[in-house]
């Protein structure tokens, strides 16, 4: 109870900002509505226009559960899952892209630190090229790099794996050189003392004395790696997928839509960061650095 109190007390405050946020930026459109029919509006009637309008500005949590409702469960009574109006199929391509990226991503940044770590050169000249690259902003490079990779009649998938690889490496090659140069002085001097080969201390010292830090790096990789998924999608709006779900409807001004889909995306990167916890403490446990 001691856990779930102050969680409820967040939520419970985060929805409260939030309907009164929808109240003063929607508060203008009913008054200009009133004005247009010669008519005076209450508080009370502005605060109930301003949770029913058709397209606020921002709209109100009961609405975006509507259009969540709408788009997912209400769907799937119908039989209509995955039709391109459904979340769960815009949801099922970010996924896809994600979880590519997130691959692509934890290779390179793995195979990244283990050479930054064993190798003095690329300690001193490819990590500040790794922490360089994150400085250029997704959105300038994205469509670069789907232009590239079109030209060159890479599939869509791919490119956006690409984009999402670009932001998931970076916490995992951070998290790995930092967890693979963990150990101590005294066990490193205990394992040249046992005569280990490089190669056996990699393996039996460096890597397990890395996992906790891994894991930690892994969540926030894929959490990264579905933003890249979601920004390729602004720029492969013709594949689907909650990204595009957002572009379409910043076209059509439909603020309801955009932000269910920016809560679908939020709720997948929470289940997917979930997963991996798990993950990590099934792994830990098994490895005995965890209760």
């Amino acid at each position: 109870m001691r856990n779930v109190l102050p969680v409820l007390t967040v939520v419970l405050a985060v929805f409260a900002l939030w309907y009164g946020g929808a109240v003063l930026l929607n508060k203008n459109w009913a008054y200009d509505k009133a004005e247009r029919a010669g008519v005076e509006l209450s508080f009370g009637e502005m605060v109930k226009d301003t949770m029913t309008q058709e397209k606020p500005r921002l709209p109100p949590p009961h609405l975006v559960g509507a259009e969540l409702w709408k788009t997912t469960g209400a769907m799937v009574q119908r039989g209509r899952a995955f039709s391109k109006r459904s979340l769960i199929y815009h949801g099922w391509i970010t996924l896809s892209s994600t979880v590519l990226g997130f691959v692509f991503g934890t290779g390179l940044g793995i195979l990244l630190a283990v050479g930054i770590v064993h190798n003095r050169a690329m300690d001193k000249s490819v990590m500040p090229w790794i922490i360089a690259s994150q400085t250029i902003p997704i959105l300038a490079i994205a469509p670069m790099i789907v232009v590239v990779l079109a030209s060159a009649q890479v599939d869509d998938l791919i490119a956006k794996g690409v984009i999402s690889m670009y932001l998931s490496f970076f916490p995992v090659v951070v998290g790995m050189v930092k967890g693979l140069r963990s150990p101590d002085h005294m066990q490193m001097d205990q394992m040249r003392t046992w005569n280990a080969s490089r190669s056996q201390t990699f393996w039996k010292l460096r890597l397990p004395a890395s996992a906790p830090y891994l894991f930690a790096s892994l969540k926030v990789g894929i959490a990264a790696s579905l933003i890249g998924a979601v920004v390729a999608e602004l720029s492969l709006s013709q594949d689907g997928g909650l990204g595009a779900r957002m572009l379409v409807g910043s076209y059509y001004g439909q603020t309801v839509q955009i932000w269910s889909a920016l809560i679908a995306a939020a709720t997948l990167a929470a289940l997917m960061v979930a997963a991996i916890g798990v993950v990590q403490r099934v792994t830990l446990k098994r490895m005995g650095m965890a209760q």
